[in-house]
C-alpha cells in the first residue's frame, strides 16, 4: 500500500499536476484499493473534519490583512523607519532589509507577502548603493523566512491544527528564533559591507527620525495588537486575526487613504483564491493523514529508518532533515500536512515538547521555502523582480548556512524557543 501511494503521487507530480491532485489520488488509492471494509464516506468525513477546527478561521483573515497592507503604504513606512536609524552605518541597508522583513512578518505572517512588499521598494535602493544584485535578492528571499516564525504565522496555525498544539504557545515560541536570525543576518550584512566596501547613506537628522517615527506609529500597531492582545488575555489568535483585518482596513482605506473602496473586491477575490487553495489542501491532507495512520505507515517508516529507539536529539535531527528536504520540492503546507502525522508517534514516544517541535518544523519549512531547487519564495522573487532563476539563487548559500546553524542551535539549546513560552504560560 505504501509503495502504491508513493508511486501514484510521484507519477502525477511528474505529469505536472498541482500537489492537491496527487495527494487526493493517493488517498483514493488507499480507500478504494486497500480499505475494502471501510466506507468511502469516512474519507469525506475526514476532509470536512480537517477544515472544521475554529483555529483555521484565522487563516483567511490573516491572509486578507496581509493582502490589504501589501497593497498599501505600511511596508514603505516601516522601511523608512528602519532606514533612517541604521542606514548610515556600514551595512545599514542590509540590516534595514532584515529588520524590515522581521517587522513586516509581524504584520503579515507570510514570507511571500514579505518578498513582494519589502523587496519591491528596497531592492532599487540597495543596487544604487553598490550592493550586488545576487546578494540583494538572496537577502530579501531569506530574510522573509523570519515572517514565518514571528507571529502571526500561517504555517504555525496549520501545524497547530494538525498536531493539536497550542497556537498561542507556538506564536510566542517563534519570537526568540526569529530575533536570533535577524541578529545573524544583520551581522553578516555588516561583514559583507566591510568586505565589499559598500558606501553608507548620510546620517538622518533628528527631525527626519521623528518624522518617520510618527509615520510608522500606525503600522507598528499590528504586532502590538497580535502579541499584546493574545498574551494580555484580550483575545484569542482567531479574534486577533479579525481585529487585524479591521485595523488594516482602517489604516489603508481611512487613515492613509492609499487604497480605494473599489479595490476591496479585487483584494477579497485574491484572498478567497488563496484561502480556497489552503483549505482544499488542509481537507485533503486530513483524509490522507487518516489513511496513512490507519494503515500504520508512520510506524513502518520509523522502523525502516531505525528511529524507533532513537533519543530526542536524533528525532529532532530527523524531523529537521525531513521537513527541510521536503520543502525544497513541495509547498510548505503540504509538507506539514503529510509529515506531521508520520513523525507524531515518534515525537510522542520520546516525550518531546510539541511546541519546540513546531518551532523547528516551522523553521525548516521556512528554510526549504527559500532553498533551491523548488523553494516557493524563489519563484515569488523571480516573478516580482523579473530576474532569472540562477540570479535569484546565486547568493543563497551563506544565508542557508546561517539558517541551518540556527536549526542546530535550537536542537542543542531549546530554551531559545521555549524561554518566552515558559515565561508567558508557566
Amino acid at each position: 500500500m505504501t509503495l502504491a501511494m508513493i508511486a501514484t503521487m510521484v507519477v502525477l507530480l511528474l505529469l505536472g499536476f498541482p500537489m492537491m491532485v496527487p495527494l487526493l489520488a493517493a488517498t483514493f488509492v488507499a480507500f478504494f484499493g486497500f480499505f475494502s471494509g471501510i466506507s468511502p464516506d469516512i474519507m469525506v468525513q475526514q476532509m470536512l473534519g480537517g477544515i472544521r477546527p475554529a483555529a483555521l478561521t484565522a487563516v483567511p483573515m490573516f491572509i486578507l490583512a496581509a493582502d490589504i497592507i501589501t497593497r498599501g503604504h505600511s511596508a514603505d513606512r516601516l522601511l523608512d523607519l528602519i532606514m533612517k536609524f541604521v542606514g548610515h552605518v556600514k551595512g545599514g541597508l542590509g540590516v534595514t532589509a532584515a529588520a524590515t522583513c522581521t517587522l513586516f512578518g509581524a504584520v503579515s505572517g507570510s514570507t511571500q507577502a514579505t518578498v513582494v512588499a519589502i523587496g519591491g521598494p528596497l531592492r532599487p535602493r540597495m543596487l544604487e548603493a553598490g550592493y550586488k544584485d545576487s546578494y540583494v535578492l538572496a537577502l530579501i528571499v531569506n530574510a522573509s523566512d523570519i515572517a514565518m516564525l514571528i507571529p502571526p504565522s500561517i504555517a504555525m496555525i496549520v501545524y497547530g491544527v494538525v498536531s493539536g498544539t497550542s497556537i498561542s504557545e507556538l506564536f510566542i515560541a517563534g519570537v526568540g528564533p526569529g530575533l536570533l536570525i535577524l541578529a545573524l543576518f544583520s551581522a553578516y550584512s555588516v561583514a559583507y559591507a566591510y568586505l565589499h566596501d559598500i558606501p553608507t547613506l548620510p546620517k538622518a537628522t533628528r527631525s527626519e527620525r521623528l518624522d518617520v517615527m510618527k509615520r510608522a506609529v500606525w503600522p507598528l500597531g499590528f504586532p502590538v495588537i497580535i502579541v499584546g492582545g493574545i498574551y494580555g488575555g484580550v483575545f484569542s489568535p482567531t479574534e486577533a486575526a479579525a481585529v487585524c483585518v479591521l485595523y488594516a482596513f482602517l489604516l489603508e482605506f481611512v487613515i492613509f487613504r492609499s487604497l480605494k473602496l473599489g479595490e476591496l473586491w479585487e483584494i477579497a477575490m485574491s484572498t478567497g483564491l488563496i484561502t480556497a487553495v489552503v483549505f482544499i489542501l488542509v481537507g485533503i491532507g486530513a483524509a490522507f493523514s487518516w489513511a496513512i495512520s490507519f494503515a500504520q505507515i508512520p510506524q513502518e517508516i520509523i522502523a525502516a529508518l531505525g528511529l524507533a529507539e532513537a533519543g530526542p536529539t536524533m528525532v529532532l535531527i530527523a524531523v529537521s532533515i525531513a521537513f527541510f528536504v521536503g520543502c525544497m520540492f513541495v509547498d510548505p503546507i503540504v509538507v506539514i500536512l503529510v509529515m506531521v502525522p508520520i513523525f507524531a508517534p515518534l515525537v510522542q514516544a520520546t516525550g518531546l515538547d510539541p511546541v519546540l517541535v513546531g518551532v523547528i518544523v516551522t523553521l525548516q519549512v521556512a528554510i526549504g521555502s527559500a532553498t533551491p531547487p523548488f523553494g516557493c519564495d524563489i519563484f515569488t522573487a523571480i516573478a516580482v523582480f523579473k530576474r532569472p532563476y540562477v540570479d535569484v539563487i546565486r547568493g543563497t548559500p551563506p544565508f542557508v548556512l546561517i539558517l541551518l546553524g540556527v536549526s542546530v542551535a535550537l536542537i542543542l539549546f531549546p530554551q531559545i524557543a521555549l524561554f518566552l513560552r515558559d515565561l508567558a504560560f508557566h
